[in-house]
């Protein structure tokens, strides 16, 4: 255990060290400095590294990930792989920030030595503090001084036959602005199956409703899980339905195709690309991907999961991505309790996102919202498996409940209504929320794999 700066030495107390601890104490009316007195003003930093990306060398497996420890949370740890050296934890502070000081709270197992260092790319790094004689318990470094957007700990020797285990890394200090660098917070929208044939002179149409209820949240941007249009989602009828309600936020939108977006008498999705034109082919094709935060967002075309070309693609963008949080989204569920059931046209899909850890997988086509504890491509549940959300209540007849499937959690339908997603650089939950504003449904908190 450690509380002092990193230039103290390991040496036995001298008297006149101990009058100068024992005087510091004195000064400090129901208080307790368990440091040299140039730590009196470090603590006045705020706390900079709550909730941001982290990275690390190794984890021993997929409930110790590096996210823990940067979760205030006094249960979670990272753990990396056992008997190895050196490993190493890394945080991205989200901009570049004068760091004061580290605080380390070890798991039994523990670095004997360790380098605590600071870099403003992540490939050269400069250190702030070194240990070489660690035995657990909390390292408090302080008085550091050193500026840049990456902090890793360092490890080179274990204290234990294990790895290493940290239960939190806390870096405290500011920005060059003067203020902690914000939690890349951001709220989206998103919905399938949503207009059917009517308008809202018609006041048992639905889409018109759950367009107004998701404007009134005014998310970051909109995601559509396929079936935007009914029957044959033809270019006349996505301007006489959808473009009434939905279409008012369709620069926002980030849509995808469903069946009914094949079955147009002018060709399959010939309509849904008249309509959508560039925004649902960024990338010149069906299916595309793009950034937000710390998180990564793929669009599918589930009419397609048989095309090799798509496959190919889907495998080279996950390779490609540097994000801490994976989301993909598409119209056909893998897993469903509702009336279409399970679909296996989407294993292939879930296999590839489940080697690359993916988080989250949204679907549409059945007619009712459900949401899936973690699981793997088989159905097993898993802490490090994908959360699927069924999101089809966005204005098409609903669908009954039919069969209820192993893993789900919450079940919803005859309740129009909108995903509302609460993503940060580390983590995600969601409410469904129902065209009356009231919320019928709220998810755990998740972490990023």
């Amino acid at each position: 255990m450690r509380l002092n700066t990193p230039s103290t030495p390991h040496v036995s107390a001298s008297p006149r060290t101990v009058g100068v601890v024992l005087a510091a104490v004195l000064l400090l009316v129901g208080g307790l400095l368990l440091a040299y007195p140039e730590r009196a003003g470090a603590a006045a930093d705020p706390l900079i590294s709550r909730g941001k990306t982290a990275t690390a060398s190794s984890t021993e497996s997929s409930g110790f990930g590096p996210q823990n420890a940067f979760d205030g949370s006094s249960t979670t740890r990272w753990a990396s792989a056992e008997g190895k050296d050196p490993q190493w934890i890394r945080v991205d502070l989200g901009a570049n920030s004068n760091v004061t000081r580290v605080a380390l709270r070890w798991e039994a197992a523990y670095a004997k030595t360790y380098r605590v260092e600071i870099s403003a790319d992540g490939a050269t790094w400069a250190r702030l503090a070194n240990e070489t004689a660690g035995n657990g318990g909390t390292d408090d470094w302080t008085g550091l001084s050193g500026k840049g957007r990456y902090l890793r700990v360092y490890g080179t020797a274990r204290g234990t036959a294990y790895g290493y285990s940290l239960y939190e890394v806390e870096v405290y200090g500011t920005t060059d602005g003067g203020t902690p660098p914000p939690g890349g917070a951001f709220t989206v929208v998103a919905a399938g199956d949503i207009a059917a044939q009517c308008t809202a002179s018609d006041s048992s149409c639905a889409h018109p409703k759950t367009a107004a209820q998701a404007q009134k949240i005014n998310p970051k941007f909109y995601l559509t899980m396929g079936d935007n249009q009914y029957d044959d989602a033809r270019i006349s009828d996505y301007r006489a339905y959808y473009d009434t309600s939905w279409g008012a936020f369709k620069d926002k939108t980030r849509p995808v195709p469903g069946n009914h977006e094949t079955y147009d008498p002018a060709g399959s999705l010939a309509g849904y690309k008249a309509y959508f034109g560039a925004i649902a082919y960024p990338q010149g094709k069906s299916y595309y991907s793009f950034d937000e935060g710390n998180w990564h967002f793929i669009a599918l075309d589930s009419n397609s999961f048989d095309q090799k070309a798509q496959i190919d693609w889907l495998k080279a963008d996950l390779a490609a991505n540097s994000k801490g949080c994976v989301a993909a989204y598409w119209h056909h569920p893998l897993y469903s309790s509702g009336g279409h059931g399970n679909d296996p046209v989407s294993k292939p899909v879930w296999n590839i996102l489940y080697g690359a850890k993916a988080d989250l997988v949204l679907n549409g086509h059945d007619h009712h919202y459900e949401r899936f504890a973690p699981q793997d491509p088989s159905g097993k549940a898993t802490a490090d498996g994908i959360t699927e959300i069924v999101g089809g209540m966005g204005g098409a007849e609903p669908y009954d409940i039919e069969n209820v499937q192993p893993n789900s959690q919450k079940r919803i339908s005859g309740t129009y209504g909108v995903l509302k997603l609460d993503f940060t650089d580390a983590g995600y939950s969601w409410s469904y929320v129902a065209t009356d504003g009231t919320t019928k449904d709220t998810s755990p908190k998740y972490t990023c794999h």
